[in-house]
């Protein structure tokens, strides 16, 4: 129990210290200090598993995916983000790791944000006030285009457990899986890995859900695709800025 103490004793003034230098860079770059968290999914086009997660660059040097996050607790300055959804489509071509890479998207945003709400989330989102995203865009040297921007009813479900997860946008997007199993799986089990080289949220303790998607099929914003038995994985994320 001493050491406990004494690791979380010495743990406490690191945090007061970023909390300080996350205030100083918040008042000299005019940006509000922020913080989201909550469940990241994708349905991509590369095969399982996907070689982004490893660092590698995508099956036959493109991905075609979905990808979703879910904000269970967040604010950006004193906008409250808790409860909020947002979705991208689209297409990006290159080695994303090793930024050499370029990309087009189109963005939903959860149709219930407010005015405030909707305009925060594409700037974190996108990487335009710091944090995990920022360094995600930095990564997209030859550029990135978006394509638009939606208000949309997005409904989704998260199994407690991992066992499955997807969300769908009425007429535009289904994007669904199921967790990895085999003939060797123990019942409830389900794949996982720590701390993957690519981790799509970031460096930090979240575990990677290895799973297969069972439908992924979009048609929004000049993106038409579909398929049944490609990647799909959970990770949670963390983030905060500037």
């Amino acid at each position: 129990m001493a050491t406990r103490r004494n690791t979380d004793e010495a743990a406490a003034p690191r945090d007061r210290q970023v909390r300080a230098d996350r205030g100083v860079l918040s008042l000299m770059t005019g940006i509000p200090a922020w913080h989201i968290a909550g469940d990241w999914f994708d349905n991509c086009s590369c095969a399982v598993a996907c070689p982004c997660t490893f660092a590698q660059p995508p099956d036959n040097g493109f991905c075609e995916s979905v990808l979703f996050w879910h904000i269970q607790r967040g604010q950006y300055g004193d906008v409250d983000l808790d409860g909020l959804s947002f979705v991208r489509v689209g297409r990006w071509e290159g080695d994303l790791w090793a930024g050499k890479v370029t990309g087009s998207a189109g963005l939903f945003i959860d149709e219930r944000a407010d005015e405030r709400q909707a305009e925060a989330l594409p700037l974190i989102f996108a990487g335009r006030v710091g944090g995990f995203p920022a360094q995600v865009a930095g990564l997209f040297a030859e550029g990135r285009q978006v394509r638009g921007v939606q208000r949309a009813q997005i409904t989704f479900e998260i199994a407690p457990d991992r066992a499955h997860w997807g969300a769908d946008i009425a007429g535009k997007v289904k994007a669904w899986a199921k967790a990895l199993t085999g003939p060797t799986s123990l019942p409830g089990k389900y794949p996982q890995l720590m701390n993957a080289p690519g981790c799509e949220t970031g460096p930090g303790p979240q575990l990677v859900t290895w799973g297969k998607s069972t439908v992924c099929s979009v048609d929004a914003f000049g993106y038409t695709f579909r398929w049944t038995t490609n990647s799909s994985k959970h990770i949670p994320f963390d983030w905060t800025g500037p």
